[in-house]
């Protein structure tokens, strides 16, 4: 769907712990970088199999390159965080997307590492533009779910502070529930918050959808009021679509969105969502404003190029 080519190989791991899943892939990822004998590794973000990726080739002598390094919640609680964290320690080229996680590599002394810390912006901007014309002509999400322009709120949430929490959730969908009596909310409903949501007996009037695809929500972020998220990408691609963001998480890894008001951080907390809702229209923002970098693809490579 995306016009990317399809994967060599399929490790078909999922449904475990963080550290069955971690170790699997490790596992498996060490067997194909014996087989394929790569010059280095570019490992994505803060997941497990970014940690896995750069683990298993780091232990072969493989280069790795971080891409979207340097990011930081602080919050040592997230599986995230100690991904991330890891990761950079581990890689050899650092692509970092804002001058904050340069900032955050320094006060950690990569100074004196044998690293080489980069600034190339954030690779989502590049996606998002390619992608946005593309989506208008093959999701028909709009038209199916019958809604319009600006008349309802896309939210998600899925992280595991929030959906193994049960009075966190139960703040959060309050909070929801009263936005939806002024305005709709559709969430693609993710799986882990759709079982937490059956077994907690937590019952919600908002419009609940099946998870959606790249394209669908591209859509629902191109006409939708506002944005309701714990999802750090999710923060960025409604900044790149113009519109506001509400972060559902006590802290986030974009600061920069906060610092210049293109997003709040409303935490678990109702009064706060509600509050941040009704103030949504009261503000006049630039969202041309570069904090994210420019020809983000073209800087990678050629670091990466220079690099190897």
């Amino acid at each position: 769907e995306m016009l990317i080519p399809a994967p060599k190989y399929n490790l078909d791991i999922n449904g475990m712990s963080h550290g069955a899943m971690t170790g699997q892939m490790l596992e498996k990822i060490e067997e194909i970088l014996l087989k394929e004998q790569p010059e280095a590794v570019v490992v994505f973000g803060d997941t497990n199999s970014t940690l896995a990726g750069a683990l298993a080739a780091r232990k072969l002598q493989i280069k790795v390159i971080h891409i979207e390094a340097g990011l930081r919640s602080f919050n040592m609680t997230m599986p995230e965080e100690v991904n991330r964290i890891l990761t950079d320690r581990i890689s050899d080229l650092l692509c970092c997307p804002t001058q904050t996680a340069i900032d955050n590599l320094k006060r950690e002394g990569f100074d004196n590492f044998d690293s080489k810390v980069v600034l190339c912006g954030d690779i989502m901007k590049d996606s998002l533009a390619f992608y946005s014309a593309l989506s208008e002509k093959k999701s028909t999400i709009i038209r199916d779910l019958k809604i319009h322009s600006g008349d309802f709120v896309l939210a998600t949430i899925h992280r595991q502070e929030n959906t193994d929490d049960h009075s966190r959730l139960k703040q959060i969908f309050e909070g929801l529930e009263a936005i939806h009596r002024e305005k709709t909310v559709v969430m693609p409903l993710h799986p882990r918050t759709k079982a937490i949501l059956e077994k907690q007996a937590l019952a919600c009037d908002i419009k609940f959808i099946d998870p959606v695809g790249y394209f669908d929500m591209l859509q629902l972020l191109k006409y939708c009021h506002l944005v309701v998220t714990d999802s750090g990408g999710l923060q960025k691609e409604a900044f790149f679509s113009g519109k506001r963001c509400l972060i559902a998480r006590d802290e986030t890894e974009w600061v920069e969105l906060v610092t210049n008001d293109f997003a709040t951080i409303v935490s678990a907390d109702k009064d706060l969502i509600i509050e941040a809702f009704k103030k949504s229209n009261s503000y006049q923002l630039d969202y041309s404003m570069p904090l994210f970098g420019d020809q983000v693809g073209e800087n990678i490579h050629k670091e990466i190029l220079n690099f190897i």
